[in-house]
């Protein structure tokens, strides 16, 4: 098994395409948490229930400030087929190439696979990892530890507040 970054680790940042001329950033989401739900390869039936899983959860992922990035090493055309076929509302991220290069950076590359490890990570709003989880493979990990981690973050919101009143105070 993979040794997975553990919270309080810097998120490494990573630039990676969305569609064949999109791509995205970690860095782009700073100032808000990011969900990032790596995975092993689109249509495989654990991968399928877990991604439409999350999917369904969007809107609670979302009030509780955080954004959803699914992340595999297949290739673009291959996500866009499979998000389309799910209805997927969130960006799948391509670790195509070179091959697993996030994965590796946050521990969730499976050297004997070639994939991504079922592995997921919780990026607070300062890019820092606030939680992980590294599941088995062949385990649907659901979202409890998503939601029950989240819920366990401070609220957005009030920390924003306090902030711009401390710094009219100083």
């Amino acid at each position: 098994m993979s040794t997975i970054l553990a919270s309080g680790t810097k998120a490494p940042d990573f630039t990676l395409r969305v569609t064949p001329d999109q791509s995205l950033s970690l860095s782009e989401l700073a100032g808000q948490r990011a969900i990032l739900a790596f995975y092993p390869a689109d249509w495989s039936p654990v991968c399928g229930d877990q991604m439409t899983l999350y999917n369904h959860l969007l809107g609670e992922f979302r009030k509780k400030g955080a954004a959803l990035l699914g992340i595999s090493v297949d290739g673009v055309w291959c996500h866009q087929a499979f998000a389309r076929d799910r209805n997927l509302r969130f960006p799948l991220l391509s670790d195509f190439h070179p091959k697993g290069e996030v994965s590796r950076a946050y521990g969730a590359y499976r050297e004997d696979s070639g994939e991504s490890a079922r592995a997921l990570f919780i990026v607070d709003e300062n890019g820092i990892i606030a939680w992980s989880y590294l599941s088995p493979v062949a385990v649907n990990p659901g979202a409890d530890g998503i939601l029950d981690a989240l819920e366990q973050m401070p609220d957005l919101e009030k920390n924003h507040v306090e902030a711009q009143s401390a710094g009219r105070a100083a």
